[in-house]
């Protein structure tokens, strides 16, 4: 059975209520921050021929800064 994208906006609009989009944003920049930060703090222990040790700095801390600004972006709108 096909559903169509308005039902299921509807569908969530009525399950989360009016902020899915936000509550969605917050989920996503919480992810990257704490994902990335792991990654930073306890680096993968077997590592291929064709993987990095750790992770790039620069590019885990410009993560970090993007989910940090989504996260206070969404918990502004919320509490706003």
């Amino acid at each position: 059975m096909l559903v169509a994208s308005s039902d299921i906006l509807k569908f969530l609009s009525e399950f989360l209520g009016e902020d899915t989009l936000v509550l969605l944003m917050l989920a996503v920049g919480g992810a990257l921050v704490i994902g990335t930060g792991a990654a930073l703090i306890r680096p993968k222990e077997d590592v291929g021929e064709d993987e990095l040790a750790q992770p790039p700095l620069v590019r885990s801390l410009i993560q970090i800064a993007i989910g940090l600004f989504v996260v206070i972006w969404a918990l502004a709108t919320l509490v706003g």
